[in-house]
């Protein structure tokens, strides 16, 4: 689907547990997401650090979004 999304002009990131899985279908923006259980948190943690880890995502999602790229990019952790 990211890819007909993009066929159509518009940027997509795709947050992901498994990067060369992204890197096969063609992602073009790729952020690593945390794990495959829960990608975007982690439930041993409290609220707090739990939804720091979702605003690092979200704004390396942005961040990508913004960012022209010319092939397949891993947006890793700043």
């Amino acid at each position: 689907m990211v890819k007909e999304i993009e066929r159509a002009g518009i940027a997509v990131v795709h947050i992901c547990t498994v990067v060369p899985i992204s890197l096969t279908i063609g992602a073009n923006r790729i952020v690593p997401a945390i794990g495959i259980p829960y990608p975007l948190g982690n439930p041993t943690l409290s609220d707090v650090d739990s939804k720091k880890i979702r605003r690092n995502l979200v704004l390396r999602g942005l961040k990508a979004l913004q960012t022209e790229i010319n092939n397949q990019t891993v947006f890793e952790s700043n």
